[in-house]
């Protein structure tokens, strides 16, 4: 009977609420695993006596990424820990998307802004995006137009002065018509695809909570997306000890996909848009464990 922690965050204000999370432990256990959800700061629990560490809903993960990562480093070493903390430590930045730009995955251009750096390269000519590179939720992001220059530098301020990096991007148009489409894979295959709305609106300040996925529906991933997507994985170090992975496209002014944003450490699952998936998810999940 395989021990397998599914792990996730204490509840607060800002936290969703992770409801696969009680669908998961039920088939988990259904199917044979001594399963149960977890704190991932929990200093009680014993890793050491769980086969198996998933990360599932860690959503405050962002705002503590110190202490976050320290725990998966510790946690990687009594037990296997998925992903693999090499690949969390790496998606756990939003610098990653130079990386997959240097191996040639079509993504959304993007320039980093630094504490210290000066405002002086945000966008005059057309509306852009300001967000953290460690950040979830599309907390502390925002939509800007050029007459909102002074905004912008305040909430740079705000971000440097809590030790965020800044990442700029010019606010992909299309997705006010097609949405943002998610690609859900697990255990090296893909699980279904969603298609989601426009999360950031006009004038919505940055420190306010968002809804960060309006109007979800299931989606058919195209021949293109579905191209992009692997390419994006295929570059990801490590890349062979992915359990799972999520790929958010969005079209590029070419009408092509581009990756926004590759989620390797908790990305939601949208069990409850896609019930069908869970018996393949609970199948990978005690693969991973050794169970089958």
């Amino acid at each position: 009977m395989p021990r397998i922690a599914l792990v996730t965050c204490r509840p607060g204000p800002e936290i969703s609420v992770d409801r696969d999370l009680p669908v998961l432990v039920a088939a988990l256990r259904a199917a044979g695993a001594e399963a149960e959800a977890v704190y991932w700061d929990d200093d009680a629990v014993d890793w050491g006596g769980h086969d198996l560490a998933v990360l599932r809903s860690t959503w405050d993960y962002s705002w503590r990424a110190t202490e976050f990562l320290a725990w998966a480093e510790r946690c990687a070493k009594v037990t296997r820990l998925a992903n693999p903390v090499g690949v969390v430590r790496w998606n756990a930045d939003k610098r990653y998307l130079g990386d997959l730009a240097e191996a040639g995955v079509p993504v959304v251009p993007t320039r980093y802004i630094a504490p210290g750096d000066g405002a002086d390269g945000l966008p005059v000519d057309h509306e852009y995006v300001v967000k953290p590179t460690s950040g979830a939720g599309a907390r502390f992001a925002a939509r800007y137009t050029p007459d909102e220059h002074d905004t912008a530098v305040r909430q740079l301020a705000r971000m440097h002065a809590e030790g965020f990096t800044a990442m700029v991007q010019p606010y992909i148009k299309s997705i006010d018509v097609n949405g943002e489409r998610a690609l859900q894979f697990y255990g090296g295959s893909l699980l279904h695809a969603s298609r989601k709305g426009a999360v950031l609106t006009p004038g919505t300040p940055y420190d306010e909570r968002k809804i960060a996925h309006p109007g979800l529906e299931p989606w058919t991933p195209t021949p293109a997306e579905l191209s992009v997507a692997e390419r994006a994985l295929a570059a990801v170090p490590e890349a062979e000890g992915l359990l799972y992975a999520r790929v958010d496209l969005v079209d590029g002014e070419d009408g092509e996909p581009r990756v926004m944003e590759l989620e390797l450490v908790e990305p939601n699952l949208f069990l409850s848009l896609h019930g069908g998936s869970v018996p393949r998810v609970v199948q990978a999940i005690l693969a991973a464990a050794g169970a089958q």
